[in-house]
């Protein structure tokens, strides 16, 4: 084996040293130190995943046994790190942003305390770890270990600021709707043990293996499955925990929110792609709640005001393309624009955070507006995340979005129709952000006016490095109708196996040239719109509607939490105080009441004892005589 493969046990074990370091140290450290530990051991971890990535591309493939993690009978499940394709890409991502968010968040953060500060970069570093550790697993149980840890350091990261009950509520939601996606990977992985005795990727995945399954295996366990990617991947109708998830600071909402948390469920997806493809009924399922919550999500944002919101309901449609390609068997393009919206949605969100760092905290786009005279750099990059994810070419989002689009035309023409109109109110609604952000006049206070600047290098340089990739990210996946080479889709191959859709290139002409021009027609109308933007009114009607989130979360309100609450209520006023407490309470005061009446048989007098004891006697001589 390389020497270098023989390495890859510290790409998640820097990681978690530094989580120790941070976490254990964090009220001997000074803020300078903190911030450069966290930073530096996810530095080496991106230089080793680099290495690995290279010995890869080599061909150098490969599973790394560390040790024997379960030994029950027949059930052998190893701690093992699968090294290949897919896994390496994913590393890549992982660290290389994760590592460009830490910086900036050295900056971002610098008015927390020491030992808080410590301690976000402990959390930070600790959901770096658990992330490679759901990519690395070369089994479920292991991805399931890094699957709870992302749950659990989100948890953590979104109610950092903990003395917010809004925020901390928010972390409860996000902590319980992924219990139930991950309730519903768990069952899936018994499933698959019931079934063929294995979680191993390289066991299950077997023409032997599979061939155990019966269709009604093949989509009970993909179902289950999904079930867990709703809830990591936030999709219908698991998603209203990522809006909310936007209470954490902005750069973990970068990191967890856009980047990588809630690619995991595009991940599993992807690596299981050899039983998605043998479970039809499942695609189906996932082409359709994957194209209903991108339409549902952009639908919203296109009425939302906060800024971090809007990118959050963005976050959320574009996890719907994703799910849209991995249902009509186009999972390279899913995992492509995973790559894509890393850098481009990662920049906007870092991007929102120096506009946020400038306004003072202010995050209402409506008290905005103006902000490039004042902040170039910061309008620059966020104006190219903008261009890269409403599909313009040239751009990285351009090339893994109309894969997606081609992928779904080929599937169906009806797909294609309401995936590219989705695309457009993509485009709309990005362009209104900046367009009411960073044209027009000043809306704010002439305080926050007074103080308006560019953000620290710190910040802006991550900024700029993630635009870089914004642009030429997408080049590694230009189709052959460009006379370009595919090269992702041959690195993934040996992996990632993708349905055909032929295509003439006259059609991929027809469908790109289409989309580009609705696209730019479409940025168009927010510039004439949204240009020299004034405050409106309240909304009503539909803007109404749509600005209050489709009523999604009130319907859950009424219809999940609040009989949740009556039957918690009833359980617990009834069923706990009555019933069980008035069993264990009852036969206490039995037991107290019955010394209370037997004690008096111990009453001292000789005569009583005398008289007990004849009667005892002549009960045992008429149970002798008589019975």
């Amino acid at each position: 084996m390389n020497n270098i493969l023989k390495l890859v046990w510290l790409i998640p074990v820097l990681p978690l040293v530094g989580f120790l370091i941070n976490g254990l140290g964090r009220k001997l450290l000074s803020k300078s130190a903190s911030g450069f530990v966290g930073s530096a051991v996810i530095l080496l971890s991106f230089v080793l995943s680099l290495l690995v990535f290279l010995q890869v591309k080599n061909g150098n493939t490969a599973t790394i046994h560390l040790f024997n993690f379960i030994h029950l009978d027949s059930l052998n499940i190893a701690f093992d790190f699968k090294i290949d394709q897919l896994s390496t890409l994913f590393l890549l991502i992982i660290t290389g942003v994760g590592f460009l968010i830490h910086v900036y968040s050295t900056a971002y953060m610098h008015d927390e305390d020491g030992k808080d500060f410590a301690k976000y970069f402990a959390y930070l570093n600790l959901f770096v770890f658990s992330m490679l550790l759901l990519v690395m697993g070369g089994n479920y149980v292991i991805m399931f270990i890094g699957w709870e840890g992302v749950g659990l350091c989100s948890y953590l990261l979104i109610g950092y600021w903990f003395r917010n009950t809004d925020y901390t509520d928010a972390a409860k939601k996000a902590f319980v709707m992924n219990r139930i996606g991950d309730l519903g990977f768990l069952l899936a992985l018994f499933w698959l043990i019931s079934k063929i005795g294995t979680v191993q990727y390289d066991e299950v995945f077997t023409i032997a293996n599979l061939a155990k399954l019966s269709p009604t295996d093949l989509t009970g366990i993909t179902l289950l499955m999904f079930v867990g990617a709703t809830g990591k991947s936030a999709q219908i109708p698991l998603f209203t925990w990522l809006p909310d998830a936007m209470a954490g600071p902005t750069p973990v909402s970068a990191l967890i929110h856009a980047a990588t948390m809630v690619t995991a469920g595009i991940y599993m997806i992807a690596r299981s792609n050899a039983l998605f493809s043998l479970a039809p009924q499942t695609q189906t399922i996932i082409t359709i709640v994957g194209l209903a919550t991108a339409l549902l999500a952009a639908s919203i944002a296109i009425k939302q005001n906060d800024i971090k919101k809007v990118l959050a309901y963005s976050t959320v449609s574009q996890l719907g393309f994703m799910f849209l390609a991995l249902g009509t068997g186009n999972y390279v393009a899913a995992v492509f624009h995973v790559l894509t919206h890393a850098f481009f949605k990662a920049l906007m969100f870092l991007g929102s955070g120096s506009v946020i760092h400038a306004m003072g905290g202010e995050q209402d786009i409506r008290k905005m507006g103006g902000l490039h005279k004042h902040m170039k750099i910061t309008s620059i990059t966020f104006l190219i995340g903008c261009l890269a994810i409403a599909g313009i070419p040239g751009l990285s989002g351009f090339f893994s979005k109309d894969e997606i689009l081609a992928g779904a035309f080929g599937h169906s023409v009806l797909l294609y129709s309401i995936a590219l109109f989705t695309a457009l109110l993509t485009a709309f609604y990005m362009f209104r952000l900046y367009f009411i952000t960073f044209r027009g006049e000043f809306r704010g206070t002439l305080d926050q006016k007074h103080h308006l600047h560019e953000s620290p290098k710190a910040m802006t340089f991550p900024l700029i490095i993630l635009a870089i990739l914004s642009v030429i990210g997408g080049y590694i996946g230009v189709p052959e109708a460009l006379g370009g080479y595919h090269e992702l889709a041959a690195y993934l191959s040996p992996v990632v196996k993708s349905a055909e859709h032929h295509l003439t290139h006259g059609t991929e002409y027809m469908l790109m040239g289409l989309s580009t021009i609705l696209v730019l027609a479409t940025i168009l109308f927010a510039w004439i719109k949204f240009k020299n933007y004034k405050i409106e009114g309240e909304e009503k009607g539909l803007g109404k509607f749509l600005q209050n989130k489709w009523y999604v979360d009130e319907l859950y309100q009424t219809l999940v939490v609040n009989p949740f609450k009556s039957v918690s209520a009833f359980f617990n006023h009834t069923i706990e105080s009555k019933v069980i407490d008035g069993s264990v309470n009852g036969i206490g005061k039995l037991v107290n009441y019955s010394s209370r009446q037997l004690r008096w048989l111990q009453s001292g007098q000789v005569g009583a004892y005398v008289l007990l004891m004849v009667i005892g006697m002549l009960l045992l001589f008429f149970i002798q005589l008589f019975l």
